[in-house]
Order: C-alpha cells, then sequence, then structure tokens
C-alpha cells in the first residue's frame, strides 16, 4: 500500500524552520545539524534542508513529497502516462527515483520498506 513517507522543505534557515515545527508539534527533532533536522511522525519524515542547487544526480533540492511504493512500478506508470522520471538510482540515502506532478511541484518516489 503506497504511504507518505517524507514531506521535504527546503530552507535557507534551518535551525528557524526547525524551531517553527519544533513549537508546532511540541517535540524535538529526532536529527538535527546545521543543514538539516528531521522529524520522524509514525512512518513519516518531516524533512528540513538547506536549501542549494540541484544535486547531480538528478535528485531536486526543494519543497517535494515522497511515497513509499514499488518505485519501479510507479515510475514505470508514470512513463507510460507520458511522464518523464528520472532514476530510479542509488543514492548515499537510499534508492529513488523524480518526477514532477501536473503542476510543476517535484515527486519523489522511494522503495517500501
Amino acid at each position: 500500500m503506497p504511504r507518505i513517507a517524507e514531506v521535504a522543505l527546503f530552507t535557507e534557515d534551518v535551525s528557524g524552520l526547525a524551531a517553527f515545527y519544533e513549537r508546532l508539534l511540541g517535540r524535538p527533532p529526532d536529527s538535527k545539524s546545521e543543514s538539516h533536522a528531521s522529524f520522524e511522525l509514525h512512518g513519516t519524515t518531516l524533512f528540513i534542508h538547506v536549501a542549494g542547487p540541484d544535486g547531480a544526480e538528478g535528485s531536486p533540492n526543494e519543497d517535494h513529497v515522497a511515497f513509499a511504493l514499488d518505485q519501479d512500478k510507479a515510475a514505470e506508470r508514470a512513463r507510460e502516462g507520458g511522464v518523464q522520471v528520472v532514476g530510479p538510482r542509488d543514492f548515499y540515502w537510499g534508492r529513488a527515483a523524480y518526477l514532477r506532478d501536473p503542476d510543476g511541484r517535484a515527486v519523489e518516489l522511494q522503495a517500501d520498506s
């Protein structure tokens, strides 16, 4: 069953955005550094990352939602619908594919685990 695995937010002010969500959620992040913070929320990760240029391997460094599902099948369905899909590829954090929805939002496909 597909699920939302991650909501990724990119910002120039990781500390400020992390503090906002810490107040909102009523708890500190599970992981935090100068370049990122993450909150594990019942199987979904809220990931805050410093903004920067797109990754060399095609990963968008912009706000996006990530779905955990059979990424190969999902990527193939998207391609059959005429959508350009980058990947799936292996990254240091795992395997992912990227595409854009009809309104131009970045979408990540992660392997369901």
